[in-house]
């Protein structure tokens, strides 16, 4: 037992030693036969943030070949020190870079980068999203029309929506093309998308704000003819349920639904 003690004490120096720079543990290691202590320990050091760096590259390849090797080596090296693994899984070490890149200078003031990374951060969240049946045109053909008005949808868990306010998703189209990206652009407006998972395919699409609306709202039980008056007075009232109608096609052939709620 006490073996067992002392070596869980050690781990647990040698630990902070890794990720603090306590170096109370050298007390306990010996030289080594071609290296003092100091170097093994910093040779350890060295190894365990460029693995990290590494899981933070493979999380957002595209924003790694946007600001090039070295310059996001160093933007990897700022984010360890400010946020040290924490998780046992290294899933999920690299999941507050959008936040790190968006409150932290000189990346703060290129929203452009912090976008992105929040762009690969949800499409690499939907693809690890959660299974789930997926609605289709096929499931609604039962449905007498007068009930249409009482029905609302359930998104699919792995949909979700972001809005930027940089061109980070035309950023995102050309290094995924392997073409030269645009130059970054701040718009006053945000723009709305959507991410999800498509059979086994994380993407993303904007959408225009009245589609944007009628998905916010739908994403929160709203019933289908409660959306189509919402349209009416969003623009074009009469061609409102036919907009409303589109909208939801585009879903159900999208795979961005996953049932039916209850009629209320």
């Amino acid at each position: 037992m006490e073996t067992s003690l002392h070596l869980k004490d050690f781990q647990d120096r040698f630990q902070r030693a890794i990720l603090y720079g306590d170096d109370a543990v050298l007390a306990d290691i010996p030289d080594g036969p071609r290296e003092t202590k100091t170097n093994l320990l910093g040779i350890y050091r060295d190894a365990y943030v460029l693995r990290l760096i590494e899981v933070v590259g493979n999380d957002h390849e595209l924003l790694r070949r946007y600001l090039g090797e070295d310059p996001f080596a160093e933007m990897a090296r700022a984010y360890i020190a400010r946020f040290p693994s924490s998780h046992v899984n290294a899933r999920w070490f690299a999941h507050r870079l959008p936040e790190f890149l968006q409150t932290s200078e000189p990346f703060a003031s290129r929203p452009a980068l912090a976008e992105l990374a929040a762009i690969e951060r949800a499409l690499n969240d939907a693809f690890d999203g959660a299974d789930a049946p997926t609605l289709g045109l096929s499931d609604l053909a039962a449905i007498a029309p007068q009930e249409w008005a009482r029905l609302s949808f359930v998104p699919h868990p792995t949909a979700s929506r972001l809005a930027v306010k940089s061109n980070a998703a035309a950023i995102w189209v050309a290094l995924k093309a392997n073409e030269a990206p645009p130059e970054p652009v701040i718009g006053e407006a945000a723009t709305d998308l959507l991410v999800w998972r498509q059979d086994m395919t994380s993407m993303f699409r904007e959408l225009e704000p009245e589609e944007a609306m009628m998905w916010d709202e739908a994403a929160k039980g709203s019933r289908f003819g409660d959306l189509c008056e919402m349209l009416a007075t969003y623009d074009d009232a009469a061609g409102a349920p036919g907009r409303a109608a589109g909208y939801l096609k585009t879903w159900l052939d999208a795979g961005a639904l996953s049932a039916i709620a209850k009629f209320q």
